[in-house]
């Protein structure tokens, strides 16, 4: 039959719509046409599939291909649809049996060689796949990422003529062990996770480290201002250790998400908080995501885990306004003429910034000669209402002398993580989410302070000239400090606490 009907996946966002890759031969002068939106990447795969099939030995048919990836609507772009292609020019020409083709679905880049290469999304691309009730055959590389799927059924091949011999009937496919290896991965997860930096590694800084803590519990955003050398970033490295384990729904998330970027998910990371820290010139697109083909960008990669964001005035003002929204709402939406993409940005911010432009303003050297001008114009790069979306601000001062020379005797980690796991399993227990997502009526009704509490924060709110937002972010930080303290109210030590976690106000 001069026709083949096969089923691969495209990627639209966060999702993977079906694509049906529709292969005719006809009579007539050769040629090689591939027609259904196909982006450049996808229209050189005539010549990734011609020099495939002949290095493999089979016939490249010297007549006129068509082949057609429905809907014709969707955008086509990577090299997923080689093996598909490939495979409906070898059913088509009868040179393979096409009975089996529509029971599985097809995906994988092509070597001249005839080798299959990675391709990017296999995560979305297998969910989809296992709602339609058919089996993924996908590159070896993509295997263990596609395996986190567990109701997937998931066919790990090397090379074209693998596949051309399982339908053949000579070398069946084997089944990938999904239970087994996303045990094996999640184990690696949990063994990967001790291996985040300690913070017993921290000499001194003892406030900063408190601070961490509470924005553990909570998922609280973070913004630390001190001269150069005091443990900012050093600091920020050591949250991800200190967080709360991730749910099998995070984990998935957050793969699903690194599984669209261009380093794709690496199984090792499986349960292990994400991690990025983006250099100051970043663009916005690099942020938040986008591109004529949205894809994620720094905040989506981070989902689940920690954005730092070092040297924080460096960063275009512009490109740190597009940050608002999402700190609200997690999410962030990409709209093109064409079409639009959602992608999750729970994250959560940390930022550290020099208290002026030398940096060493308020350093017990006494050698900043930055005018209140210059402090202040440094400072103004970061406009309000971003600092208002921060929930903790703190000073981190240079260190003394004495903490530097003596060894390190901080608690570890571990003993910090244990803390905040009980706190935030309180709060999922009492309102299912984080203090850092409380709605302004869970507000109301969870973080009511008592009668010192009420008077102290009154004060703040007529001294520092608190917004409303702040406001309610201070009452927040302080429910999360009472649940680290295991009290069931909000007393007026932890408002107090509460209110000095925000520097930037009292400046």
């Amino acid at each position: 039959m001069p026709l083949a009907v096969l089923y691969s996946r495209a990627i639209a966002g966060m999702e993977a719509p079906l694509v049906t890759v529709e292969v005719h031969i006809a009579n007539g002068l050769p040629g090689f046409t591939i027609v259904g939106l196909p982006e450049a990447e996808v229209k050189e795969s005539k010549d990734r599939v011609r020099a495939a099939l002949q290095n493999a030995h089979f016939e490249f048919p010297p007549r006129r291909i068509t082949v057609n990836l429905a809907p014709a609507d969707l955008p086509k772009e990577s090299g997923r649809f080689d093996l598909p292609i490939a495979l409906g020019i070898l059913a088509a020409t009868g040179q393979i049996p096409s009975d089996k083709l529509g029971l599985y679905e097809w995906a994988g880049e092509l070597a001249l060689t005839g080798e299959l290469r990675s391709i990017r999304g296999a995560l979305a691309m297998t969910y989809g796949a296992a709602r339609s009730g058919r089996s993924f055959v996908l590159p070896q590389q993509n295997a263990a990422e596609a395996s986190l799927v567990r109701e997937a059924a998931v066919y790990p091949v090397t090379s074209l003529l693998q596949i051309c011999a399982h339908l053949a009937g000579r070398e069946p496919l084997q089944l990938y062990s999904l239970h087994a290896e996303k045990d094996k991965g999640a184990g690696e997860g949990e063994e990967s996770a001790r291996r985040y930096p300690g913070m017993e590694e921290v000499k001194g800084q003892a406030q900063a480290k408190r601070a961490l803590e509470i924005a553990a519990a909570g998922s609280h955003s973070l913004l630390m201002v001190g001269p150069p050398g005091t443990g900012k970033s050093m600091l920020a490295a050591r949250l991800p250790g200190i967080l709360p384990a991730m749910t099998e729904e995070e984990a998935l998330e957050s793969a699903a998400m690194q599984s669209l970027g261009s380093s794709g998910f690496n199984v090792a990371n499986w349960k292990r908080r994400p991690y990025r820290s983006p250099h100051h010139t970043a663009s916005g697109v690099a942020l938040v995501g986008g591109g004529s083909n949205p894809r994620p960008g720094e905040i989506s990669l981070a989902a689940n885990g920690v954005l730092f964001l070092d040297e924080l005035p460096e960063f275009d003002r512009k490109v740190l306004e597009v940050l608002r929204e999402p700190l609200e709402s997690g999410r962030i939406t990409i709209s093109r003429a064409a079409r639009q993409a959602e992608f999750p940005a729970r994250f959560q911010l940390v930022a550290a910034m020099n208290p002026c432009l030398c940096g060493y303003l308020g350093h017990f050297s006494g050698k900043c000669r930055c005018t209140p001008d210059q402090v202040a114009r440094y400072r103004g790069k970061i406009s309000g209402p971003l600092l208002d979306r921060i929930d903790i601000q703190i000073e981190v001062p240079a260190p003394p002398q004495e903490d530097l020379m003596r060894q390190a005797q901080g608690e570890s980690s571990g003993i910090i993580q244990r803390r905040v796991q009980t706190a935030y399993q309180w709060q999922l227990e009492r309102q299912g989410r984080a203090n850092a997502y409380l709605a302004v009526k869970d507000i109301d009704k969870y973080c009511i302070p008592d009668k010192s509490g009420e008077n102290l924060l009154g004060q703040a709110i007529s001294r520092l000239n608190l917004s409303a937002r702040a406001y309610h972010r201070i009452l927040k930080v302080a429910r999360t400090i009472a649940d680290l303290a295991a009290s069931p109210g909000i007393t007026g030590a932890h408002i107090a606490e509460a209110v000095q976690y925000r520097k930037m106000d009292r400046n």
